[in-house]
This record gives structure tokens, C-alpha cells and sequence, in this order.
């Protein structure tokens, strides 16, 4: 567990911040942002749990303290990802993310159109969290072409995504209370 006893370190006002191998590196990097995105898709998901109860609370729990992990994992450079000293994003946690993307889906509505973010306040705030994680997973791959990455973290937010869109269409009545993109509707 980690403890934080101080939370202003200084360490940062020159525009510096330390990886988790005790590197320095400028807070502008690749790197720094790739995994900066990711706490930021973790506070959408916290704005959404604010409107969620139950299993979707629950799945929205689980997802956040892989975001956690999946933070680590970035900020710790290096190709050794089997490392067991290393918090690293599992395929397991990948795979939990595909039977739940699965046992949602079989109870949804077919979809007849794209969805449109919106429907119920939780959906809603899904949505922005689904786009968020797709930042995360660019600036991921943006980072994989210069530098190794953990491919299970790509495959993570690539399924995150994923999940926080079949999530939004459940919290929305099944699919029922969706919001239809309607093609040239407003010409």
C-alpha cells in the first residue's frame, strides 16, 4: 500500500517529474501524458459512479482501480513486462473487461443507428469517459511507436472504450432511452 504522508514535494516547479524508476523527465513528455489521460478518463469514471449503483457501480469500481494499475504501468519505462516486482496491466484484467462487454451486450436493444452521448445522467457522463479513454489509448499508441509499452495496456483502454459504451447503452434502459444519431436530420 502507499502511503502519502506529504503531498507538495516541490519536486515539480521546474517543470519536471519523476517516472516510476526515479527518471526525470519534463511533464510535457509522451509519456507523462499518456499516463496523465488515463487518471483523467479515471475522474470521468468517478463523475459517472456519482449517477450508478449496483453491478454497474461495482464493474465502474474495478475499472477505476485498473486505471490506477494501468498508471503505474506507464509510468514505469522499460521492456521487462513479465517482471513480477512491476505493477503491470494483466490480460486478465483485459479479458474480465471482454465477459462483461459480452454479458451486457446480449441484454441491449440491436443498434439501429450511432448513439448520439446522452440518455440518463450516468450514460451521459459514460460517454465523456468513453471519449477520454480513447485519448488515453491514442497517446498509448502515440507512445508504443517511440518506446516499449505494455501491449496488454493498449488492449486495456482499447476494451475500456468498449465497456464504457455497452455500460452507457445498459444505463440507458437497455438501449431503450439511447439518443439516435438521425444522418442529415438538421439540413
Amino acid at each position: 500500500m502507499v502511503t502519502l504522508t506529504r503531498i507538495y514535494t516541490r519536486g515539480g516547479d521546474q517543470g519536471r517529474t519523476s517516472l516510476g524508476d526515479g527518471t526525470r523527465v519534463a511533464k510535457h513528455t509522451l509519456r507523462v501524458s499518456a499516463y496523465g489521460t488515463v487518471d483523467e478518463a479515471n475522474a470521468t469514471i468517478g463523475l459517472a459512479r456519482l449517477h450508478t449503483s449496483g453491478e454497474a457501480d461495482a464493474m465502474l469500481a474495478r475499472i477505476q482501480n485498473d486505471l490506477f494499475d494501468l498508471g503505474a504501468d506507464l509510468c514505469r519505462p522499460g521492456a521487462d513486462f513479465a517482471d513480477p516486482g512491476t505493477l503491470r496491466i494483466q490480460d486478465s484484467q483485459v479479458e474480465r473487461l471482454e465477459r462483461e462487454i459480452d454479458a451486457m451486450n446480449a441484454e441491449l436493444l440491436p443498434l439501429r443507428s450511432f448513439v448520439l452521448p446522452g440518455g440518463t445522467p450516468a450514460a451521459a457522463h459514460l460517454h465523456l469517459a468513453r471519449t477520454v479513454s480513447r485519448r488515453a489509448e491514442r497517446l498509448v499508441c502515440e507512445l508504443a511507436e517511440a518506446e516499449a509499452v505494455n501491449p496488454a495496456a493498449i488492449r486495456y483502454l482499447n476494451r475500456l472504450s468498449d465497456h464504457l459504451f455497452v455500460l452507457s447503452r445498459r444505463l440507458n434502459d437497455k438501449g431503450a432511452q439511447d439518443v439516435l444519431w438521425v444522418p442529415g436530420a438538421n439540413r
